[in-house]
């Protein structure tokens, strides 16, 4: 075919031969014969060459390598370039090696011929990847690098897409850490005209986890103790992984003493032994204990703490009633706030004591069931009522400090923390008193006599009126019963009108001594108003005269003095009334 070529004139290519070369006159005889069987054989290889067609993979050799393209010869007509990105590890390739290339096309746009290692490495692995697709099949990868959403994985020499949901059971927090790993993958997804694989670590892990958790519940009962690994930690405990099976591990079993965060007691990822406390088959619940692996603290507790031993520990907590001291790992006792002084008046806990504090304290009582110790500060101090009577003696006169009025008396600081009260009917042997402020100041020093003393109670009664002698014996003298007297409004009442009898004693008109229908004294008197009236009772036990106008000669005349305001706004004069008092 090719001797026929050049007899027409053109080669194999189809390009004209100059014919006159073969002129017999420049050839001995014969030679020419040989000259086109030549020709022939090259032609024969010429067709060879051009049996290569486009889309198969056929050997090629690196000819040359350079920045950015490697040149590869494959018996053509013309070399391929290859970028060198195709090469995973370029610098493991020489000049003269021979690779697998993927014609793409015979002739590119440059004439030249277009070669992809990439897609003949993918070709080559495809039906191995396809294989492990279908049936399942577990295949090994290499960690390449992090991409948008997920990792390149070296599978068999290719590129293939691990997704980040599936590369562990849990989030990673650094993928870095694991680039360059080798894992076993499975392959979830496959696309051969786009080159796309896609695997996943994860379902290999869940399968696992699921074997192993089936494996985990079998041997689980209530009061073993098994091994786990901690999976999360939150507020009120950690979650611990048992192997495919998680149990929770709360806050409250992790240790005897007071946890305030399970940080304190546990780590992620640590290994440690627990206990199952409880297992709930329906609801797959497991609840698991740490403390319960030490012994109980409050065993011997009595023997341990007699009641008045002393004892130093750490305030982990104050309340409005007291603080709660750590004696030990589990063992916590309060610290009433009754207890923390024999003397101050203590408003709050934090006012002796903070949270950290390192105190110490005396054992008062333990209640072993209850599992509740309590505790006394003001115990390491001698208390200062033994002695109470000997330093204030019933009857004496001492001076102190008014520290606080009530309704009902004055309370006065015989010395710190010692406090007596002096009652409103301790206060004046003749005045009616009805609020300590009427004679008294918060911060005024005055003298008191000692009335008495209960020191179960730790209380000291004081009186103010003691300090004089009683003058009821003498004013039986002065206001004898049907004697008329000046008297003087002091206050007026719903039930009738407390009058001054001069000298700081007082007595009493009732309603009805006025002799006139009123609703209220406000009806006729006002405060200061001055007028006769008749002593008709003096009780001399209840400390009290009571008079009456009605029964006075000049009744009549009184009448004409203060009569009787019928038009008054009877609740704004009693308003203007009490404003005055």
């Amino acid at each position: 075919m090719a001797i026929d070529n050049v007899k027409q004139g053109i080669d194999a290519q189809g390009n004209p031969v100059d014919l006159s070369i073969f002129s017999e006159s420049n050839y001995k005889p014969g030679e020419v014969d040989q000259i086109l069987s030549a020709y022939e054989e090259q032609a024969d290889t010429v067709n060879s060459v051009s049996n290569i067609t486009e889309k198969e993979i056929v050997k090629g050799k690196i000819l040359d390598i350079t920045n950015n393209e490697v040149y590869v010869d494959i018996d053509f007509k013309s070399e391929g370039a290859i970028p060198v990105t195709q090469f995973r590890n370029i610098e493991e390739y020489a000049p003269g090696d021979e690779i697998d290339v993927f014609i793409e096309r015979l002739e590119g746009e440059d004439g030249n011929l277009v070669l992809s290692k990439t897609r003949a490495d993918f070709l080559k692995v495809w039906d191995k990847i396809n294989d492990a697709y279908e049936e399942g099949d577990i295949v090994q990868g290499k960690l390449l690098r992090r991409i948008k959403g997920g990792i390149v994985v070296d599978l068999f020499g290719i590129d293939a897409f691990l997704p980040g949901s599936q590369i562990a059971l849990r989030q990673i927090p650094d993928m870095d850490e694991i680039i360059g790993k080798t894992f076993d993958f499975k392959v979830i997804k496959v696309n051969k005209l786009r080159r796309n694989i896609v695997v996943s670590r994860r379902v290999i892990l869940e399968e696992e986890r699921a074997e192993l958790r089936d494996q985990t519940i079998a041997k689980i009962e209530k009061g073993k103790v098994i091994t786990g690994e901690v999976k999360n930690i939150t507020d009120f405990g950690a979650f611990i992984d048992l192997g495919g099976v998680d149990g929770l591990l709360h806050i409250t079993d992790m240790s005897w003493g007071r946890v305030n965060d399970p940080h304190d007691i546990v780590e992620m990822h640590q290994k440690l032994d627990v206990m199952v406390l409880d297992y709930n088959k329906n609801k797959e619940r497991i609840s698991l204990g740490l403390k319960q692996l030490s012994e109980h603290p409050w065993d011997g507790i009595e023997e341990k703490y007699p009641e008045g031993t002393r004892v130093r520990g750490r305030v982990v907590s104050i309340t409005d009633y007291g603080a709660f001291m750590e004696i030990e790992k589990g063992i916590e006792g309060l610290i009433h706030i009754s207890e923390m002084s024999w003397t101050q008046h203590i408003k709050h806990p934090s006012k002796i004591v903070s949270v950290g504090d390192i105190v110490e304290a005396v054992v008062l009582k333990i209640d072993r069931n209850e599992q509740k110790i309590s505790l006394g500060l003001k115990q390491l101090e001698p208390d200062p009522w033994d002695n109470i009577r000997e330093e204030f003696p019933i009857g004496s006169i001492v001076t102190g400090k008014v520290r606080n009025l009530a309704s009902f008396g004055a309370f006065v600081e015989l010395k710190e923390g010692i406090d007596g009260l002096i009652h409103i009917s301790d206060m004046s042997w003749t005045k009616k008193i009805t609020t300590a402020d009427e004679i008294l100041s918060k911060g005024d020093m005055i003298d008191v006599k000692v009335i008495d003393i209960d020191e179960s109670k730790r209380r000291i009664s004081l009186g103010l009126k003691q300090l004089t002698e009683d003058p009821w014996d003498e004013l039986s003298q002065k206001f004898v019963v049907g004697n008329s007297v000046e008297v003087e409004v002091c206050r007026m009442l719903d039930r009738g009108i407390i009058v001054n009898l001069g000298n700081e004693v007082e007595g009493f008109i009732p309603l009805k001594e006025l002799g006139r229908e009123v609703k209220h004294p406000v009806q006729i008197y006002r405060r200061g108003d001055t007028f006769n009236a008749q002593v008709i009772e003096f009780d001399l036990d209840g400390k009290r005269i009571i008079l009456s106008i009605k029964e006075c000669e000049d009744f009549q005349e009184h009448c004409e003095n203060f009569p009787v305001k019928e038009d008054i706004d009877l609740e704004q004069a009693i308003a203007a009334e009490d404003a005055e008092m």
